[in-house]
């Protein structure tokens, strides 16, 4: 199979009428994930006493999940809805890019909401000296910039590998799906995608993970209403990054254990839950346990009523 080609969707295959279920339940499911973020976004806009970094950076939360499920949720219900599945190489490594553009940068964000609560309650009274406008920009910047980079490399590898197959077993476009099509050599992809799994999952985790345990020591030492405090900005973040790790160590488990054997149906869920499952719980999360964002969502519902 020569470069430049198509791929083929190979779970869409012989799905019947059940497809008319599935369309509906990504449809909707699309809708709230949209739905959900915008009011995320529009109450962290709209609010000034919001415009601060820990709301700010639930904001790029938001938009970095309307980013990567735009790249997802059309192209799946399209496909639910057409008699062929297949897709260009092209546009194929473009949603690739995407999704994992996605997975990436909500690592690093994660990482970045972990260093701002860490400066918060370490050093109160240096946190406004320290999270300046500008160095959060900076952190933003970073934070997104580089796993898009990094991601954009591996799809130029991608592009330029020659393909002896044309067959995803996936419902999205997948880059190790796609370098496993290669006959040519492949060990460059696999080293800088081992690279890329690193520096923007398994070190931002670590960075999260340690910044965390170092909030905790400094909770047991303050008093009461200090950990109360503490704790009422830190769980919904905790929450937050215990279900992407999860959803996240499932897919990167699928894709790279060759000899793992679970029912088709199962698989396919865990493979998707990353895409799913945070977009909808990051916004609800937030939405419900932060009073400032909750209000100003009623707020803004309450005016889309009344027009």
């Amino acid at each position: 199979m020569e470069n430049g080609t198509y791929f083929y969707l190979m779970l869409f295959e012989n799905i019947g009428y059940i497809r008319y279920a599935f369309f509906g339940l990504g449809f909707i499911v699309y809708c709230a994930i949209v739905l959900f973020n915008a009011l995320i976004i529009l109450a962290i806009v709209l609010e000034g006493t919001l415009h601060q970094p820990m709301y700010i950076l639930i904001s790029c939360l938001s938009v970095n999940s309307v980013f990567g499920t735009a790249a997802f949720f059309p192209r799946l219900l399209t496909d639910l809805l057409s008699d062929t599945h297949s897709v260009s190489r092209e546009a194929c490594i473009l949603q690739a890019f995407v999704i994992y553009s996605y997975a990436s940068n909500e690592n690093t964000i994660l990482m970045l909401m972990a260093f701002d609560r860490y400066v918060a309650i370490s050093k109160p009274l240096q946190y406004n000296n320290i999270m300046t406008p500008r160095i959060l920009s900076f952190l933003i910047s970073i934070s997104c910039i580089y796993p898009m980079l990094c991601l954009g490399i591996a799809g130029i590898l991608n592009a330029r590998l020659t393909m002896c197959g044309n067959k995803l077993w996936k419902v999205y476009c997948h880059n190790w799906e796609i370098v496993k099509l290669s006959c040519a050599n492949s060990i460059v992809n696999n080293v800088f995608g081992l690279f890329i799994l690193t520096t923007t999952v398994i070190m931002p985790l670590s960075f999260i993970l340690y910044s965390y345990v170092k909030i905790l020591i400094i909770c047991r030492k303050s008093s009461l209403d200090f950990r109360r405090k503490a704790y009422q900005t830190c769980i919904p973040h905790i929450v937050i990054l215990l279900n992407f790790s999860v959803a996240l160590f499932c897919e990167v488990t699928l894709s790279r254990i060759a000899n793992l054997e679970l029912p088709k149906g199962l698989s396919v869920i865990l493979s998707l839950e990353f895409l799913v499952v945070p977009p909808i719980l990051d916004p609800v999360v937030y939405g419900l346990n932060f009073p400032k964002i909750r209000k100003k969502i009623i707020w803004i519902i309450k005016a889309c009523i009344k027009l």
